[in-house]
């Protein structure tokens, strides 16, 4: 048996080109071949830092070529430790034999998909002349979003803020070479009436982006927010907006969604199009430059196969 191979973060981070990935997972959702169940969402006590965490399970298959699983926690409490939230595993498989092929590390790897993933989306959302953007959250997240959302459209000012300062500071200091200026900021209502992405990446159990706030034309990222209790944003943002998913599969995992599906201001109906829809061009995406647009990501497995490609082509191209 072949033997298994290791791929870590550092490999992911100094090898991923977002508009690469971004093509690769835009045309698994355009195909659609992957077979992907619904994934296990288990959350269980953590007494210790008196908060639940979550076990996440996502497989996906593409029948007798590859297949994987992600094995992900999420503990919102981690910065305690000066660690991320989000820790994990990609077991990476060959679908005809049934062996292992890669074991690559999921947090670098979940990271870069689901920013990858929000710029697809913002490749239709939002106006083609987007240039300035509101990064909210300081998680690990933060920097991937900036940079994909930054590879599909020509930001010219990006704002940071978190609830601790200084680690929008730092993030504003790594990025300082970058084709855009980045500032930090101590409040959100400073600047996000003013730009042209907001996209918001945090565990926050109360909205951080209020509606009364937003302007027409804008596009708001939501990537945060994964249990049923958390929200990133608030009815108003949903009532005046058109929103788009990832995948439907996940409407009842995010408050964000399930919330006002369930208070009746978003009918599910009402639900313009998910990542398969906009990538096959059977539904559009923004229709003018007045349209108010929401995207929800949740994650979705097809994304960490088509990702756990990317990387172990790469890994195997370097490595001849």
């Amino acid at each position: 048996m072949d033997p298994i191979i290791q791929i870590d973060n550092l490999f992911i981070e100094e090898n991923t080109v977002f508009t690469e990935l971004i093509e690769v997972i835009k045309k698994n959702f355009a195909e659609n071949k992957l077979m992907v169940p619904k994934r296990h969402h288990h959350d269980f006590p953590n007494p210790k830092m008196n908060s639940d965490s979550t076990l996440l399970l996502m497989p996906a298959w593409n029948p007798s070529e590859t297949a994987g699983v992600k094995i992900i926690t999420v503990s919102p409490e981690n910065s305690q430790f000066d660690l991320p939230s989000i820790q994990g595993t990609y077991i990476y498989l060959d679908a005809t034999k049934g062996t292992i092929k890669a074991i690559i590390e999921a947090k670098s790897l979940t990271a870069k998909r689901t920013a990858a993933a929000s710029a697809l989306a913002s490749s239709y959302l939002s106006r083609k002349d987007a240039s300035s953007l509101l990064m909210i959250g300081t998680g690990a997240l933060s920097i991937n979003l900036i940079k994909a959302h930054a590879s599909v459209r020509k930001l010219k000012k990006v704002f940071v803020w978190g609830r601790n300062y200084n680690k929008a500071l730092a993030i504003c200091k790594q990025l300082e070479n970058e084709d855009f200026t980045i500032t930090p900021i101590k409040t959100i209502e400073e600047k996000i009436g003013d730009v042209d992405i907001i996209s918001s990446a945090t565990l926050s159990k109360t909205p951080l982006i209020l509606g009364k706030h937003l302007r027409k034309g804008q596009h708001v990222d939501l990537v945060g927010a994964y249990k049923k209790d958390m929200r990133e944003a608030d009815d108003e943002t949903i009532s005046k907006s058109n929103v788009y998913v990832d995948t439907y599969d996940g409407l009842n995992e995010s408050g964000d969604i399930a919330i006002p599906l369930k208070t009746g201001v978003l009918r599910e109906e009402e639900i313009k199009a998910n990542l398969f829809e906009l990538t096959s061009g059977k539904k559009g995406g923004r229709m003018d430059t007045d349209e108010l647009t929401v995207f929800k990501s949740v994650g979705h497995a097809l994304e960490d196969l088509a990702a756990a490609n990317y990387y172990f082509e790469k890994y195997i191209s370097s490595n001849k």
